[in-house]
């Protein structure tokens, strides 16, 4: 049987209104990312920075990509 962390799937969900995105593996919350670096280390906390964040396919992008924190300018103070 394949060791489910060989090959984890991540999903960064679709930015909230504050502009931070869910960072999850299957079920599990791994982090709220409120930047690209956040993402990064998130999956460095959770022993997963082998992995590239912006160029990978076990991560799956919702709502935009690696680029896109759209809440995060687009809210005045």
């Amino acid at each position: 049987m394949a060791n489910p962390t060989q090959y984890p799937h991540i999903v960064v969900h679709a930015p909230a209104l504050d502009g931070s995105r869910r960072v999850t593996e299957g079920d599990v919350i791994l982090g709220i990312a409120s930047h690209l670096d956040d993402v990064v280390e998130i999956l460095r906390l959770a022993d997963l920075d082998r992995i590239e964040v912006e160029e990978n396919d076990l991560i799956e992008w919702q709502g935009g990509g690696p680029d896109d924190w759209p809440g995060l300018s687009e809210h005045e103070l």
